[in-house]
């Protein structure tokens, strides 16, 4: 049996219907008989609003007696075809017309019945899959996940392989080919993180970091060279960790307060004081040029960030063991706390910027200069005491994209202080780094960039046991060249190519005159969704 939809629509007119006539039938006063026979009369149902010559678009109730006709099929005429809207209605014209709306009703009543009869089993089976289906929106809507908070996922896939150069010797032969025998091989690895960033406000941020990895080094597997390393270098085991977790608020119009058992030092400063680079390659380009300064510290801790009219400061505290209860091991203001302190002023408009930093870090507990920035000389003595650093880092972009790039450039000074003179009975060192990078955006293609940086990695520049004209041959340089491809909005190709001059520094050998360098290149995939 076919469903008549007109006849639903039909149901529909009563309420229409008398909502249109209730009005006029009482403003009605006097009995108009011949009226009412002329109206009932008419077995012509009017189809169109337009066979009513006194009805016109401009009038008041124009739509509403268009749909009772059209759509619902409910509206008759006078014989002469008019509709007199404009004059008083008696109840016994306006019983006349919805007595026409009834019966159209009427028509319907035993066809609907029949119909609910015919399809009674089918309805019960509906009605029961509804109420089903509302039980369960009504569980997910008490367990939903917060609505508030948003997942963004980085996949970074890394292929890459290195080579080292030069006459140095050990044992009778090359160190060249010594470390390409431990450290030369092509690896492919990659590193997972998954955000959940949630707002309460608006204007907050609870961030929840996901991580997993399994990179050890991109270039150098077994770790002879750290300056091959790289930030991105996670390795959990496969496993996923939580490596963030802190909570960044603001208070009134110029101050934000972030703190966390998990969050990092750049979490909490007011810039990043750097335009370089678009894509991380190898980490000593990615800390503005003073890693000692800049060693993005993580553990428990807490920051304030001021900012007006382009000024900013920003001061943060963290402990690097702060999850430990042992006062010898760790805790927050500790002996063992792994401290980690840091003060920013930064003045940055929209296009360029200057920042000026120091930091105190407690390095004989965990913090220092990050490992893959400095030479194996500069790692060792900072790996022990306390270590003051300094930093001043500009930045400029060009207002449009083209031939002129951005310019990036840092410098940084480390003073560490062991009392103890663990290393070789050394006191006290001193290192410094440097670095300028370049950066064309929209190069050949838009979107796409190409960088180039030169700089100095961590190296010591003087100790303690030496006099101040004995120089210490820690000295080395670093070149780096990459290209940013952007093949989707989601999903990036760098290729890399980087140079070493002297990895190891003051441990090359003892004689100053020979060489040992490396060359590594590297492609990096990036999945953004």
């Amino acid at each position: 049996m076919r469903i008549n939809l007109k006849l639903f629509h039909q149901l529909l007119v009563a309420p229409a219907a008398l909502g249109l006539l209730a009005p006029m039938a009482a403003n009605a006063t006097e009995l108009n008989i011949n009226g009412v026979s002329d109206y009932a009369a008419t077995g012509e149902q009017v189809t169109s609003i337009t066979q009513f010559s006194d009805v016109y678009p401009t009038d008041w109730a124009y739509q509403a007696l268009s749909n009772l006709i059209e759509r619902y099929g409910c509206v008759a005429g006078y014989p002469n075809g008019t509709y007199r809207g404009n004059r008083a209605m008696t109840r016994f014209e306006a019983a006349a017309l919805l007595n026409a709306c009834l019966d159209r009703v009427t028509e319907v009543t035993d066809e609907l019945k029949m119909l609910m009869k015919e399809f009674e089993s089918e309805l019960a089976i509906l009605k029961g899959r509804v109420d089903g289906l509302e039980a369960k929106v009504g569980e997910l809507e008490a367990q939903q996940f917060s609505t508030t908070t948003k997942m963004t996922v980085n996949s970074f896939w890394a292929l890459g392989a290195t080579t080292y150069g030069g006459d140095v010797k050990v044992g009778g032969e090359k160190l060249a080919k010594t470390t390409d025998k431990s450290d030369g091989g092509t690896s492919f690895s990659y590193d997972l993180r998954i955000f959940l960033d949630t707002s309460f406000t608006g204007e907050d941020l609870l961030r929840t970091r996901l991580r997993s990895g399994n990179i050890s080094d991109v270039y150098s597997g077994g770790g002879t060279v750290g300056l091959w390393s790289q930030e991105y270098g996670f390795n959990s085991g496969n496993s996923v960790v939580v490596d963030r977790l802190f909570y960044q608020f603001p208070v009134g119009e110029e101050f934000t307060f972030t703190g966390g058992p998990l969050v990092r030092q750049d979490d909490m400063l007011a810039v990043w004081p750097a335009a370089y680079p678009a894509a991380m390659t190898v980490d000593f380009f990615t800390y503005a040029g003073a890693p000692g300064t800049y060693n993005l510290a993580l553990g428990a801790g807490a920051g304030f960030i001021w900012s007006k009219d382009d000024f900013n400061i920003s001061a943060s505290y963290l402990s690097a063991n702060g999850g430990v209860s042992n006062p010898n091991e760790g805790g927050i203001a500790t002996d063992g706390a792994g401290s980690n302190g840091t003060v920013q002023l930064s003045y940055a408009p929209e296009q360029w910027g200057i920042a000026l930093a120091y930091n105190y870090g407690s390095t004989d507990n965990g913090v220092g200069i990050y490992s893959g920035n400095g030479t194996p000389y500069a790692n060792t003595l900072q790996a022990n005491g306390v270590t003051n650093s300094a930093a001043i880092s500009a930045w400029w972009m060009p207002e449009e994209t083209g031939f002129i790039p951005s310019v990036s450039a840092g410098w940084g000074i480390n003073s560490t202080d062991d009392s103890a003179g663990t290393v070789a009975g050394i006191k006290s060192s001193t290192s410094q780094s440097w670095y300028v990078g370049l950066e064309w955006a929209d190069a050949f293609v838009e979107g796409n960039a190409l960088g180039f940086a030169v700089g100095q990695p961590t190296f010591v520049t003087s100790v303690d046991k030496k006099s101040a004209s004995d120089f210490v041959a820690d000295g080395n340089y670093a070149f780096e060249l990459f290209y940013n491809f952007q093949v989707t909005d989601n999903i990036s190709l760098t290729p890399a190519v980087h140079y070493f001059s002297r990895p190891l520094g003051e441990t090359t050998s003892t004689d100053r005159d020979d060489t040992f360098n490396s060359f590594g290149g590297m492609v990096k995939t990036t999945f953004t969704f």
